[in-house]
């Protein structure tokens, strides 16, 4: 039987009981080791584990998960067709992923208005409402606003952890790397420049007379046009389904992370925690769990 996963366990400090329990794990659902290796940096260390097992995905995933209750370590799964790939393609959602903050609450505080927009954004990241319409909600609140908050709200951003280095390294390694956003082409169009990144998509702020109008112009990108969006640049680039990675926090990123290779979960809400292949604390942890570090 070829090797057909790879296993890793990963945590800021990675304890050699943690390593043994992740070991007698994979044995108690099937798989048998064949190679193992190991990545550390400052901020965490990885262990990883090539694997024969014949059997589903999702039910290896699950039941690896359930074995390894109680251990303090992020585990994942990854098919070698991902981490074999000779070109990648990494998408990221961008407001709470690529960056630190929310960008329509940064926007609403010089409107006067981030508690009420911030409990908006709350509720359709958690999927309690429908993201189309609580983006047009939000945006309202914005009507009137100068365009010149929007270079006061770019140099208000901060990358999340690991931001730069993933970046970096997936494009030292010949990969491509893209960000598709519920938020705003306004801000995300300079910040994709500024970092390289490959392909950008955002919602378009509909400006009059310097003055927001409290609008967007066209389609709205929301789930669906999350996961066409990942599509869509992966057959431009000739890069199969397989080989691509998305990463996300919010209900509006679900569709993307269910249509790529591997989805992953950033510091994410409850619902997407549980629909994604595995979670990272970090972007850059990404690397690792597509083969690109060790």
């Amino acid at each position: 039987m070829p090797v057909n996963y790879a296993a890793f366990g990963y945590a800021p400090v990675l304890t050699a009981e943690a390593v043994t329990s992740l070991r007698a794990a994979l044995t108690a659902c099937g798989a048998r080791s064949v190679a193992e290796s190991s990545s550390e940096n400052v901020n965490y260390a990885v262990f990883r584990a090539d694997l024969e097992f014949d059997g589903g995905l999702p039910e290896f995933r699950a039941a690896l998960v359930r074995a390894m209750t109680g251990v303090d370590l992020r585990i994942a799964v990854v098919p070698t067709e991902l981490l074999q790939a000779k070109r990648k393609l990494f998408v990221l959602d961008v407001d709470s992923t690529l960056i630190q903050q929310e960008v329509i609450e940064l926007l609403a505080a010089h409107a006067g208005r981030e508690a009420e927009v911030r409990s908006v954004t709350e509720a359709a990241m958690r999927g309690e409402l429908d993201f189309a319409q609580s983006l047009h909600q939000r945006v309202a609140a914005l009507a009137g606003l100068p365009i010149g908050v929007l270079a006061e709200v770019q140099d208000a951003i901060r990358l999340s952890e690991g931001a730069e280095r993933l970046i970096e390294g997936a494009h030292r390694a010949g990969h491509l790397v893209a960000a598709v956003s519920g938020g705003f082409s306004q801000i995300l169009d300079p910040l994709a420049a500024r970092l390289g990144l490959d392909r950008a998509r955002a919602n378009e702020l509909e400006i009059i007379d310097g003055l927001l109008t409290g609008r967007v112009s066209g389609a709205v990108v929301d789930r669906i046009a999350k996961a066409e969006s990942l599509r869509e640049w992966a057959a431009e680039a000739g890069i199969p389904l397989g080989a691509t990675v998305a990463i996300g926090d919010g209900a509006n990123d679900l569709d993307m992370l269910a249509a790529a290779g591997l989805g992953l979960a950033y510091r994410a809400k409850p619902a997407v925690q549980a629909a994604a292949d595995a979670q990272l604390d970090r972007l850059d942890q990404a690397l690792e769990l597509s083969g690109l570090a060790f």
